[in-house]
């Protein structure tokens, strides 16, 4: 008997993974934070902190911190529709992204979406927060048809009492409280599971003007249009943790859960909430922005005592990261916050700053704690991560770029998941491409809607010159031709020749 129980030990020991009950699994998706709005990070270059983020540092304490992490893109909505379908951003329709809530989804049906993976492992899905790249609403009074519009046009005849197609439910998701836009667009409303939520008893559907958000001290970031009547966003942030914590706490422990909370802050309006979990937010950091940060923080905090509450605690894996890279924002600089660390540039550019973001792991028991990783790794990793988690054979066509971390997570493979690092900035049009610490950056001619027209036009080496210093571009060095004319011709060949941009 005692040589059984030593085999039945070793065993599962040797299992490892596989010979517990599958993981919950958490991603938080953040909106416009950059490595140096996280503490931990900032830590690393400089000891001037001007907020902490506890909550975030102890996942980064206890778990892997990735230093070099990136997004798909340097602003958000080609950035969540990659991340979603764990494809780079020009495998889609829309390789710039998609900037209307009523222009068609970049997402094909016969797509795999984070969703779709988790709930074919048998996982419960949830959607939370800001969706971003499009869906399918009605036409006003006809439900025939599907209404289509862009930013340019005030959308007034478009049904938005529910979602007809193309959003969480489609993709994979059992439970979702979606907010289209975030707090940035319209239309200025949540949906719980595919229908209009409204806000309050009295809340109808009517038009969102700036002379009335005023009022409330709010500054509409994007267009006026439709939404619920009782529209605050100072009230959203707490409104949608409350539903993510309700979820957990209600959720089945015969079940896992997976969990994509894709928060809105700290995008712009920056509307911080009074108070949270019995913190003060508003007016406690130097700007509105930071009390944001302070707020997404205290979320995190959040998730973290609704699963101790729970008891899945210990089960459970948690992704941290953000959409894009961080904001300047002027009280910010003043104060001696830098959003973007020790990076040149921020939101939208093809600098570091604009793509280089926070990339934490954590998972009790099987993540070493205070572990630093090197590897370049993409937001879109997460797809093929969560298929080895999961135990899943994903077909290669449906993971051509979304490289597994698993490996790295376990401390079992320092080995590269990429090439080369593809990404692209924002509305100047850049794509760029990073290997072996050699970055490109591409000039798209915007007037060229094929977008083949295409100059290099920055060459840095960050490994002597990660700040990007212009001093430090070698684009025009004669020794250095071969080098740009090699980074071109693989960010080419994988653009243009459908390769995979994953090892």
């Amino acid at each position: 008997m005692k040589n059984n129980l030593f085999i039945t030990l070793a065993v599962t020991l040797s299992l490892g993974v596989a010979a517990q009950k599958k993981p919950n699994v958490i991603v938080v998706l953040a909106d416009d934070i950059g490595v140096g709005d996280i503490s931990y990070y900032r830590k690393m270059h400089s000891n001037d902190i001007i907020v902490e983020t506890p909550a975030i540092d102890q996942l980064a304490k206890e778990g892997m911190t990735f230093t070099d992490a990136h997004t798909p893109a340097a602003l958000c909505a080609p950035t969540r529709a990659a991340i979603m379908a764990g494809k780079n951003c020009y495998r889609s329709y829309a390789p710039w992204g998609v900037w209307s809530p009523y222009a068609e989804s970049p997402i094909k049906p016969d797509d795999l979406t984070l969703g779709k993976v988790m709930k074919n492992a048998g996982y419960s899905t949830a959607f939370f927060g800001k969706w971003g790249f499009g869906s399918d609403y009605y036409e006003k009074n006809d439900n025939t048809k599907i209404y289509r519009g862009n930013r340019v046009k005030i959308a007034m005849d478009v049904d938005v009492n529910q979602i007809a197609g193309n959003g969480p439910k489609q993709n994979g998701f059992d439970y979702s409280y979606m907010f289209p836009s975030g707090i940035q667009d319209v239309p200025y409303l949540a949906f719980e599971n595919e229908k209009w939520a409204p806000f309050q008893k009295d809340s109808k559907i009517t038009f969102i003007s700036q002379e009335n958000m005023t009022k409330i001290g709010v500054t509409l970031d994007k267009d006026e249009g439709l939404g619920d009547s009782n529209w605050d966003p100072h009230h959203m942030g707490p409104k949608l943790i409350g539903k993510a914590v309700n979820f957990i706490e209600n959720s089945s422990k015969d079940k896992p859960f997976f969990m994509y909370y894709c928060a809105l802050a700290v995008h712009l309006p920056h509307t911080p909430s009074e108070s949270l979990n019995g913190k003060k937010i508003a007016g406690t950091t130097p700007s509105s922005h930071l009390d944001v940060v302070k707020e997404l923080d205290v979320q995190v905090e959040m998730l973290v005592q609704s699963l101790k509450k729970k008891g899945v605690y210990h089960n459970t894996i948690i992704i941290f990261t953000s959409d894009n890279g961080g904001l300047q924002v002027k009280e910010d600089k003043q104060a001696g916050h830098q959003s973007s660390d020790i990076y040149r540039g921020s939101k939208n550019q093809p600098y570091e700053g604009g793509h280089r973001v926070p990339f934490i792991a954590w998972w009790p028991g099987q993540i070493k704690p205070k572990t630093i990783n090197t590897t370049p790794v993409l937001g879109l990793d997460v797809m093929a991560t969560l298929a080895a988690i999961t135990n899943q054979k994903i077909p290669e066509n449906q993971l051509i770029d979304s490289a597994n971390l698993l490996p790295l997570f376990l401390g079992k493979s320092k080995a590269p998941v990429h090439p080369f690092i593809m990404t692209q900035s924002g509305t100047s049009k850049e794509g760029v491409i990073i290997e072996d610490g050699w970055k490109l950056i591409i000039a798209f001619d915007k007037k060229d809607k094929s977008d083949t027209t295409r100059t290099p036009h920055a060459l840095f080496n960050l490994v002597d010159n990660v700040e990007e210093k212009e001093n430090g571009n070698l684009i025009n060095d004669p020794k250095y031709k071969a080098k740009v004319e090699q980074l071109f011709a693989a960010f080419n060949a994988a653009r243009d020749g459908n390769k995979p941009t994953k090892i």
